[in-house]
């Protein structure tokens, strides 16, 4: 039998966590209900969820920091957390973006809406198993192995990062609007804003680190380009070693002056 995908509902309203709960069993969920961050964190403890819907404002911590130290955990980082609040101000999506949310979706919500955008986080936690290896330069991504390497060093990459990390890497050196980003990475059906894309951006830029961060280029006013060029390593000095040099001096240039 199928396993139904698990979603950890972290809601203080009763009658909003019940309406939640209730459209998610009959679309095929398994939904789990903490009211509050202590019974939040001893769920997590016990199993992981497939999705975890977050509200900000709860007893005792709050969602953000809640999403903050999922985050950085080793264990729960690759969760899906998709905030649910009514703080709708562009600061406050920004920072719960940056935070670690996946997503946001501000109350009052639609049900279908939500459903959509769970589905949607499921789809990219489990990134399409489409062109094997991908290399750029110094820079190699191996969706059947879910791994990502540049310079031979490899690096950790939270799953819709490296779904937009592969999209960028399987259309090189062309430049992306934001709007097709979200439309190729995140699909044409799922309502989020463009600023979204910047955030996840930024987090991949971090990810890659220093070198292979700037591969990723902001094209004003047009987008975002993964090109090799950037991170190429400068031409390097020569230095020839000494045991490798001419060991007979070199004399000045004369002139043949022919016979005298």
């Amino acid at each position: 039998m199928r396993q139904l995908p698990s979603v950890l509902i972290v809601e203080d309203e009763p009658a909003i966590a019940e309406l939640i709960a209730v459209n998610l069993r009959h679309n095929g969920f398994q939904p789990t209900w903490a009211m509050d961050s202590a019974s939040a964190q001893r769920e997590l403890d016990a199993v992981l969820p497939d999705v975890i819907l977050l509200d900000w404002m709860l007893p005792g911590e709050s969602g953000l920091a809640l999403a903050r130290r999922w985050r950085a955990n080793a264990r729960t980082k690759a969760v899906p957390i998709i905030m649910l609040t009514a703080r709708g101000d562009e600061t406050d999506r920004v920072a719960g973006l940056d935070a670690g949310a996946d997503d946001y979706i501000v109350k009052p919500f639609s049900t279908k809406e939500l459903l959509a955008r769970v589905r949607a986080v499921l789809r990219r936690r489990a990134p399409e198993q489409v062109g094997g290896l991908v290399a750029v330069g110094a820079l190699s991504l191996d969706s059947s192995t879910y791994r990502v390497v540049f310079n031979e060093q490899t690096l950790k990459l939270g799953p819709t990062e490296f779904k937009l990390l592969h999209y960028l890497m399987t259309h090189a050196e062309r430049v992306h609007s934001r709007s097709q980003l979200l439309d190729k990475v995140w699909g044409d059906h799922v309502f989020i804003e463009e600023r979204t894309v910047d955030v996840h951006v930024k987090r991949l830029r971090e990810a890659l680190g220093a070198d292979a961060g700037q591969m990723i280029e902001t094209v004003r006013g047009a987008g975002y380009r993964l090109t090799a060029h950037t991170a190429q390593a400068a031409p390097s000095t020569v230095v020839i070693p000494d045991s490798i040099r001419d060991p007979v001096p070199r004399q000045p240039w004369i002139a043949d002056r022919g016979p005298q």
